[in-house]
């Protein structure tokens, strides 16, 4: 049995798996320039720079890159509805603007737009359940988001 884990952890460990956990970062010091800088979404992304021991400093010009949010927005839209016109399913969005440059105004990564996507029955027999897994959804896609951008500064380099 002992063998077998061994082989496992062997066999991973040779395709390139890792567990997530700390990425080396190709920059020391980050500045994120966000436009609404005290949202859960930014604690969220400084609390994962910080854990890849990236240093978050306080203006551009201390920084080796700047991550510029122009955006981030929760959305929500109907799916479908019933044959009474009540609604059936939604879909939450949650899209987030980025952009990161380094001192020289050189992209890392060039403007974009990243969104997530997820869709949820509703029942009005449940409000408040349906309210919780709302909330719920939202902060997955939002935790998904960050760690999507934590892998995409991982690898980012300065664009030619």
């Amino acid at each position: 049995m002992r063998l077998l884990v061994v082989f496992a952890v062997l066999l991973l460990t040779a395709c390139g798996f890792h567990l997530r956990g700390q990425t080396g970062m190709p920059f020391a010091t980050l500045y994120i320039d966000a436009a609404v800088p005290n949202t859960p979404f930014i604690a969220e992304l400084r609390r994962n720079m910080e854990l890849n021991n990236v240093k978050l400093v306080h203006t551009a010009e201390q920084a080796d890159l700047v991550l510029n949010i122009a955006f981030e927005i929760p959305e929500k839209q109907i799916l479908s509805l019933a044959g009474s016109g009540r609604v059936n399913e939604y879909q939450l969005r949650y899209r987030v603007s980025l952009r990161a440059y380094d001192k020289q105004r050189q992209d890392w990564i060039p403007a974009e737009e990243m969104v997530q996507r997820r869709d949820y029955s509703y029942s009005d027999t449940a409000i408040l359940a349906k309210e919780q897994e709302e909330t719920m959804l939202y902060k997955s896609m939002r935790d998904d988001m960050v760690q999507q951008i934590v892998r995409r500064l991982s690898r980012a380099k300065p664009q030619l």
